[in-house]
């Protein structure tokens, strides 16, 4: 199946707002569009390519919002997101079900300032990062005043947390912005993208599927398929791998993979998705596409730029036999 037009109510210039998507307006549209191109539904193929899509939300993909991811050039999820629409357009009758994680987090997480004080009784500010020497010297600790835990216990808890971080090889503890916040609009993803999975599920009667990810407030989860710690000082569990979905993915004919940021969410999910592959048969990383257009990572200007990090991700990846690739690239549907 050759690609196919762009429909006349995608406009590439409203990519980076915030609008509400015309649902039945979009319905009628997706099955008339269905029906001149001879769209069949997911269930009457014999194909399962899946199209996974990380955190494309608004306070990941738009300007205005906490932690906007601009890449190198500025505009990166922007732009990554025209691309990615064009990709779901153009590729309507190809894509079989489309994935997407939702980064959900609450008020008082560890990532979160209100979470830890200083000396002075003062929160951190956003892109500060703690270190396991900076909860032992007592630089940074937790917030006493949280009605439903021991201070004392949440403090061992605390450093235990910091110190698997750097034992594991992980990022250091960063202390983010307060963003996607269950039932804020920073949460919701963004509107160009919704009308494209919405337009993709009448056309092809394929219903989208929805992962929750990050509302522990223990742990962070960069990755959409496991957390960045497992278990507390005593060795209990506060967290674990999302098996279903890991079985999903693996099930997948095909394995298209975008979103954002690239250095964090995205990087981490495809490294927990590639253990879980080798553990199996590392031959099954060959139908892993990772789209490099439709990914940025996240570069803070004069504070910290992960691009390095996030290609060296890359690299490790297409090392691994992972396809990486244009969402233009022919070799996507060979």
């Amino acid at each position: 199946m050759t690609q196919l037009p762009i429909p006349q109510h995608f406009q590439p210039a409203r990519v980076g707002e915030i609008w509400r998507v015309p649902y039945q307006e979009r319905s009628i549209a997706a099955k008339s569009w269905a029906q001149q191109h001879q769209l069949q539904p997911t269930s009457r193929g014999q194909s399962n390519v899946q199209l996974l899509l990380i955190d494309v939300q608004n306070t990941f993909c738009l300007p205005d919002f906490e932690l906007f991811v601009g890449g190198g050039s500025g505009r990166g999820a922007i732009d990554d997101n025209v691309r990615l629409c064009k990709f779901i357009y153009r590729n309507l009758g190809k894509i079989d079900q489309i994935i997407v994680t939702m980064d959900t987090h609450h008020l008082h997480q560890i990532f979160h300032p209100s979470f830890w004080i200083d000396e002075l009784d003062e929160h951190p500010l956003p892109a500060v990062t703690i270190e396991p020497a900076d909860v032992r010297s007592g630089k940074w600790r937790v917030n006493p005043n949280f009605d439903s835990e021991d201070p004392e216990q949440l403090q061992a808890y605390a450093s235990h947390y910091v110190q698997q971080l750097s034992d594991g090889g992980r990022y250091p503890l960063t202390i983010w912005p307060y963003h996607a916040i269950l039932g804020g609009i920073g949460h919701a993803l963004v509107p160009a993208v919704e009308e494209a999975i919405f337009f993709h599920g009448i056309a092809r009667a394929s219903q989208a599927s929805f992962e929750i990810k990050g509302d522990r407030t223990l742990t962070e989860n960069y990755s959409a398929v496991a957390p960045e710690v497992f278990t507390n000082q005593a060795g209990e569990i506060i967290a674990g791998k999302n098996d279903s979905l890991i079985k999903r993915l693996l099930a997948a004919d095909k394995l298209i993979i975008a979103g954002q940021a690239q250095s964090h969410c995205v990087a981490w999910t495809v490294n927990d998705l590639l253990t879980e592959i080798q553990a199996i048969d590392p031959q099954l990383a060959r139908k892993v596409y990772l789209l490099v257009d439709c990914t940025s990572p996240v570069v803070i200007p004069g504070v910290v730029d992960y691009t390095a990090q996030a290609d060296a991700a890359y690299q490790r990846f297409a090392d691994a036999e992972m396809n990486i690739v244009k969402s233009t690239d022919d070799r996507l549907f060979l």
